[in-house]
């Protein structure tokens, strides 16, 4: 399949350049967040100072932008931090973590949405239908919306994604049971993951990481992004497929992951890889 192949080479590149990856990111994941992106190949720095944020996102290959754990002196960091970038066509990737549990969340996603140019964004549901301007369902930061992908409600989803994704010129990456990733024009569907992901916190965190790597090692932000959700759901199905079946459970899961990240192969994506284009 043509797609795997570009995946594949954009692989190899992160591995080769080993892209400086900075995140503004929140404290709940920061660590695997790290350690998956030097997992992947590339490598992580995670300043947030408003005094140090233009100067490090100056050197890095990308730049990460997650609103999980919120203060107003990130937010100032972030929103500087990314106009830098936007200064020096370093690609921005946001995670609207929690996008319409409460009103500060919500208005800080759409400022930095207005004031920072994304390459990419990438959340659930439940995020994004908030970004686009529809009532959605939502528990603290995550999402209640989940449909079957062969249902009327998931066509209407893969339209959402392709408006919004032109609506804010960016590529939109909704992942769930089945995943999106579309630029507007294209649209990629990805049924690659297990359900046990949903229960340990931080695999959409680190998916982000995962695209962010991707960033900072190509051109192309479409292909970027399906490489991060494409690459985090085939981990997920390895380290399951590695659990003990009597004591294996979500901390085990998640160390198997990052091992499966680091271990990603041109063979692994070939044979797993479950990609639709439309």
């Amino acid at each position: 399949m043509e797609i795997n192949k570009k995946i594949i080479e954009l692989l190899n590149n992160v591995k080769e350049k080993t892209p400086l990856v900075h995140h503004i990111t929140n404290y709940v994941t920061v660590n695997d967040c790290a350690n998956i992106t030097l997992a992947i190949g590339g490598s992580p720095v995670m300043a947030d100072d408003i005094n140090e944020v233009c100067d490090m996102v100056s050197l890095s290959s990308s730049f990460v932008i997650n609103i999980g754990t919120l203060n107003s002196r990130s937010v100032e960091s972030m929103v500087k931090a990314g106009e830098r970038a936007n200064e020096l066509n370093i690609p921005v990737i946001l995670d609207p973590v929690g996008a319409g549990a409460t009103t500060y969340r919500t208005e800080t996603c759409k400022r930095i949405i207005s004031e920072v140019k994304l390459a990419v964004i990438r959340g659930n549901l439940s995020e994004m239908k908030t970004i686009y301007g529809l009532e959605s369902k939502t528990r603290g930061v995550d999402s209640i919306d989940s449909f079957s992908a062969d249902s009327d409600e998931f066509k209407q989803e893969k339209e959402m994604a392709k408006a919004l994704a032109i609506e804010l010129n960016t590529v939109i990456a909704i992942t769930g049971a089945v995943d999106i990733i579309t630029d507007g024009t294209t649209l990629y569907t990805v049924e690659n993951g297990e359900k046990i992901m949903s229960k340990v916190t931080g695999t959409g965190c680190m998916c982000t990481s995962l695209i962010g790597s991707y960033l900072g090692a190509g051109d192309n932000n479409l292909i970027a992004a399906l490489a991060g959700v494409v690459s985090m759901g085939i981990a997920g199905e390895i380290a399951y497929d590695g659990l003990d079946e009597n004591y294996g459970g979500t901390g085990t899961l998640k160390v198997k992951i990052i091992d499966a990240i680091y271990n990603l192969s041109e063979i692994v994506i070939m044979k797993r890889s479950k990609i639709d284009e439309e």
